[in-house]
């Protein structure tokens, strides 16, 4: 592989890996942990307003902790059902490991000090890295489809 052709790789698709994988690591994560920490406040309170029976208050009130339990069961099913934390995982590795790979392309390292092709190897292990993911990401679905679809199932 001539050097215009890898640094057009590097720039065009490797940057945008890494850029892409990133901003959804870091999008997955801010979800998870806001989604998790509502999960986590909302159920801690909830016992607390029982004890308070506001109905005494202000009517209407008294409904606050059994709003509060639907919340609680909405919000772990999105985050059961859309795995943020799951994603953000996945990503956040394949970013560090894109990277690696760059580092240890740089310095020379592993099976780049004996190949005559360096910039191929890059891009053959790249590609392999991503291809890898988007494996992972579409068995991850198609085995949360199916499960949904044998639970369909069984209601019907």
């Amino acid at each position: 592989m001539d050097q215009d052709a890898f640094s057009n790789y590097l720039k065009d698709r490797y940057e945008n890996q890494i850029d892409w994988y990133d901003r959804k690591a870091a999008r997955n994560q801010t979800i998870y942990r806001k989604l998790q920490w509502s999960v986590v406040v909302l159920a801690a309170i909830t016992p607390v307003l029982i004890e308070l029976d506001l109905d005494g208050l202000i009517e209407g009130l008294g409904h606050a902790p059994t709003l509060t339990s639907a919340v609680v069961a909405i919000l772990t099913a999105g985050l059961n059902t859309f795995k943020y934390q799951e994603t953000w995982i996945n990503y956040r590795t394949t970013c560090e490991t894109l990277r690696k790979e760059k580092h240890f392309y740089d310095a020379g390292l592993s099976d780049y000090r004996t190949t005559d092709d360096r910039e191929a190897l890059f891009v053959d292990r790249v590609e392999s890295l991503i291809s890898r993911e988007n494996t992972m990401w579409v068995s991850a679905h198609k085995t949360e489809t199916k499960t949904e679809a044998k639970g369909n199932t069984a209601e019907a």
